[in-house]
């Protein structure tokens, strides 16, 4: 049981480095040498919305997966994650909590948005991968 919660909290930190690792190359690099480009200029802005929004609602899925919870329940699971992330991160955009954010921008709404829904997307293939490799 501990060898469980062990590997749960590892594989979140390791979804944590890659938040943190992508969006530092995002901000450090990729930004600063799209951003005379308009529309990619949008899309590295958002990026870390979509990496935050993506990366935290995936968080319960490790121990989803593991426990073989009901497809039903593992999806309400994931669905009820991603709307809390979003809804979090939106107040962030939109009210300051954390002072994260500086200026409100409906592109990272819409960016913490898609990232939720892609977070339970790749849920759904992950569930159906492994239930075709246990078949």
């Amino acid at each position: 049981m501990v060898h469980r919660k062990i590997s749960y909290i590892a594989v979140n930190l390791i979804l944590l480095a890659f938040l943190y690792l992508s969006v530092s190359l995002n901000k450090t690099y990729i930004r600063p040498a799209w951003a005379p480009i308009p529309v990619l200029n949008v899309l590295t802005g958002s990026f870390a919305n979509f990496m935050a929004a993506y990366v935290i609602s995936l968080f319960p899925a490790t121990p989803i997966l593991t426990w073989r919870l009901s497809d039903a329940r593992g999806l309400r699971i994931i669905i009820a994650a991603a709307v809390v992330v979003f809804i979090i991160l939106a107040i962030e955009e939109l009210a300051p909590i954390f002072s994260a954010s500086k200026v409100r921008d409906g592109y990272d709404i819409i960016a913490s948005a898609l990232g939720s829904s892609c977070a339970v997307l790749t849920f759904v293939l992950l569930r159906k991968a492994i239930r075709r490799g246990t078949d």
